[in-house]
C-alpha cells in the first residue's frame, strides 16, 4: 500500500484472523511463561479459567495483520514507539480476531528526515469485544 493512503481519518479493517491453541501454547512457553499462557491444566484453575493468549501475542497478532494489510510495499521505516496500549480483554484459543487501524495524523517530523503516521489500532474479538487498543507512530521516507 502507497503511504499516500494514510491520510487522516482513513479507516482500514483487517482480519478476520483465527487465534490456534498451539501458537498460544508456542508464544507463551517461549515469551511469557506464566501458567494461564502455557498449561491448559494450570490455566484452568486461574482467574482465567483457561488458556489466554499473551498480551504481547495480541500484539503481535495486529502487527501481523498491519504488516500484511497495510505496510508491505509502503516503505515503512518502523516506529518510535507506542504511545498507549491496553488489553482490554483475554483473547482465547479459537477466536477470531479483526483489526481496525484509524490514522489520526500523517505529517513530516521535526527533523524532515521521515514522514510520521500516528494511528489508533483497535483489535476486537468475535462477539465486536474490544481485546487491544493502542496508538502508535510509524516512519515513512519523506515524500
Amino acid at each position: 500500500m502507497n503511504r499516500s493512503a494514510f491520510t487522516p481519518g482513513a479507516v482500514f479493517r483487517l482480519g478476520p484472523r483465527r487465534v490456534l491453541e498451539s501458537e498460544v501454547l508456542e508464544f507463551g512457553r517461549r515469551f511469557d511463561p506464566q501458567p494461564f499462557h502455557t498449561d491448559p491444566e494450570l490455566a484452568a484453575r486461574t482467574r482465567w479459567g483457561g488458556v489466554i493468549a499473551s498480551g504481547w501475542h495480541t500484539c503481535s497478532m495486529a502487527m501481523e495483520m498491519v504488516a500484511h494489510g497495510l505496510l508491505d510495499g509502503s516503505g515503512g521505516q518502523g516506529s518510535p514507539g507506542v504511545d498507549e496500549l491496553r488489553w482490554e480483554r483475554p483473547v482465547r484459543p479459537g477466536d477470531e480476531l479483526s483489526l481496525v487501524v484509524t490514522v489520526l495524523d500523517s505529517a513530516p517530523s521535526s527533523s524532515g528526515r521521515y514522514h510520521v503516521v500516528s494511528w489508533r489500532w483497535e483489535m476486537f474479538n468475535q462477539h465486536g469485544d474490544r481485546v487491544l487498543h493502542l496508538r502508535a507512530a510509524t516512519l515513512f521516507p519523506p515524500a
